[in-house]
């Protein structure tokens, strides 16, 4: 088996509410991400779906340290980043970068292209000005742009060109893992299947290890190998992309995929129909998070919470179905 290079252990992150009452403290909290555990293989892609305000971007942050744990672990090659200090957690970023959802606001408009992609190698103090220069120039052929783009400014490209100098600023320090947080859904059809076809042939040529973020489960199903699907803060089922398309177990699971459009006007597909809406992050249901929501609950859901269990070969499932 390939070795885990991202261990996720019990990661939680809840953000304090402020009480509206001048000088009292409040005692609520978003619970953005609840009690996540999960494992990044070396060389694979993990896709990470579901619903907007599930905890998906939250979870990318917490991986990078960009947003601090409220509690839980992630141990990136073994070592916990959770409690590294500043200069550690830095350094670790050269191993960990992100391409984030807007190509038009991650790119300062003030600095040309050629400054944007060669910060983060001044940020780490890799070379000198001249090896700088031609790194980038390099890294602009590697995304299918020219070296004379270099001294353009971003207004000057489509949100495709931007997307794609964004992922040259990731690649610059020879990164390990990129976090891809919903890195196309910006951008038009078209652009959006060149955007994927660049990240699966950098993946081939620098051997990287992709964590992908995307409400677009038809995306997901091309771009990665394993699927976890999040709910609340939760992941409620985790799995290869054979296995959660092809046999879902979770009731979410099964709702989200009869979401996806028909690939033929033949195909026969029932759409599942969830009753109300989603809950609070600030008061989640007791129980399983989902039972309010599910065709299929039962009296246990409302007052026990369900472990990510395996079932099978290597799917996993949080449901008491089970």
């Amino acid at each position: 088996m390939a070795e885990a290079i991202i261990k996720v252990e019990n990661l939680k992150k809840h953000f304090p509410i402020q009480n509206p009452i001048p000088f009292k403290k409040s005692n609520q909290s978003v619970k953005a991400v609840d009690g996540v555990s999960f494992e990044v293989f070396r060389g694979e892609t993990l896709g990470i779906v579901g619903e907007s305000g599930c905890g998906k971007s939250t979870m990318a942050r917490l991986i990078n340290q960009l947003v601090r744990p409220t509690d839980g672990k992630v141990l990136f090659k073994g070592q916990d980043l959770a409690v590294m200090g500043t200069k550690e957690i830095r350094d670790s970023r050269k191993s960990i970068q992100m391409v984030f959802q807007n190509p038009y606001a991650s790119l300062d408009p003030r600095k040309t292209i050629k400054q944007l992609i060669a910060e983060p190698l001044e940020i780490h103090k890799v070379g000198d000005k001249r090896s700088r220069l031609k790194r980038v120039h390099e890294l602009l052929e590697v995304v299918g742009l020219n070296s004379y783009h270099a001294d353009r400014y971003p207004h000057e490209f489509s949100g495709g060109q931007r997307q794609r100098i964004n992922i040259a600023r990731a690649l610059a320090l020879n990164p390990d893992v990129i976090i891809c947080d919903e890195p196309v859904s910006a951008l038009d059809v078209s652009v959006q299947a060149q955007v994927i076809n660049l990240l699966k042939d950098l993946q081939k040529k620098f051997s990287l290890t992709y964590i992908f973020i995307s409400h677009d489960l038809n995306v997901v199903r091309y771009m990665c190998d394993r699927i976890a699907v999040m709910y609340l803060g939760k992941i409620v089922e985790i799995g290869s992309y054979n296995e959660i398309y092809q046999n879902p177990l979770h009731p979410y699971t099964k709702a989200l995929l009869s979401a996806v459009p028909k690939e033929s006007p033949y195909e026969k597909k029932e759409r599942i129909l969830l009753k109300g809406d989603v809950p609070s992050p600030v008061h989640p249901p007791s129980g399983c998070h989902f039972h309010q929501r599910c065709p299929q609950a039962m009296e246990c859901c409302k007052s026990t919470v369900p472990e990510l269990k395996q079932n099978g070969t290597n799917q996993r499932v949080a449901c008491h179905l089970y």
